[in-house]
């Protein structure tokens, strides 16, 4: 590895990490378009579907433990939000990245476009944008929740996200959790999830260890930042951030599959 490999991964690690730390999810969802292509276009690396999944699923692990760690006493974060869907999403994960190992790459890239489709046509569904009064104040469905993170799970194992970028979507549009409650919670339940699936990339050999430990420490550094500044952001601009970059990162994969 040269500095310039070094300087492109991190940077890659740095901007992503800080983005998906102010919208609340693990980002997979801008990382991995990013080292997909980026790289390859620089002339640094070009890395495989698998390698990709499987340096998203440990950077993600880190990720959202700092992102986690910035929202404590924040009041923010959801107990029963986040251990009945975070047990739910850690099964369906572990399963998911498990038998990721029998997909080749261009279908986990389908997958992933079919998850960042289904998000965002969640996030353009108009709603209304539910109040938070108190953390006792926010219910749900706890059984749709359950299942719903089941299905996340599987799915994001394949690709090597831990799914916030459809967890976040299905908790604002289908459970109608507050915005801001959301955000700060689908941190946690992401790094549950993230879990199984770099246990998954891990025991099935996907994981390119020297590139992903340059993206955990960029993670580590970013994450927290990112959080911190989006916890002052306007409520409905996270939204729209987080929406567009659904959308862009959805038409973008589409276009390479067909």
């Amino acid at each position: 590895m040269d500095i310039y490999y070094i300087l492109v991964i991190f940077l890659i690690g740095f901007v992503g990490s800080f983005i998906s730390g102010m919208v609340g999810i693990g980002g997979s969802i801008i990382k991995y378009p990013m080292l997909l292509y980026i790289p390859a276009l620089l002339g640094v690396s070009s890395f495989t579907a698998h390698e990709v999944s499987g340096i998203s699923a440990v950077q993600v692990f880190f990720a959202t433990i700092a992102g986690v760690f910035a929202y404590r006493g924040s009041g923010l974060l959801n107990k029963k939000l986040i251990i009945s869907m975070g047990s739910s999403v850690l099964i369906g994960s572990l399963f998911g990245s498990y038998i990721s190992v029998y997909f080749s790459s261009a279908q986990i890239n389908i997958v992933y476009a079919i998850l960042a489709t289904i998000a965002a046509v969640m996030m353009l569904i108009p709603k209304k944008e539910q109040q938070l009064n108190s953390l006792k104040s926010v219910d749900f469905n706890v059984s749709l929740a359950v299942i719903l993170a089941l299905f996340v799970g599987i799915s994001s194992g394949i690709v090597g996200a831990a799914g916030a970028f459809i967890l976040v979507p299905i908790m604002l549009v289908i459970l109608k959790i507050p915005i801001r409650v959301t955000i700060a919670s689908s941190l946690a339940i992401t790094f549950i999830s993230s879990i199984g699936s770099t246990v998954g990339k891990v025991v099935t050999d996907q994981v390119l260890y020297a590139p992903a430990a340059i993206m955990v420490v960029a993670s580590i550094i970013a994450s927290p930042l990112g959080a911190k500044i989006g916890q002052k952001i306007n409520a409905t601009i996270l939204k729209w951030m987080l929406a567009v970059l659904i959308i862009a990162t959805a038409l973008k994969i589409w276009v390479d599959v067909f």
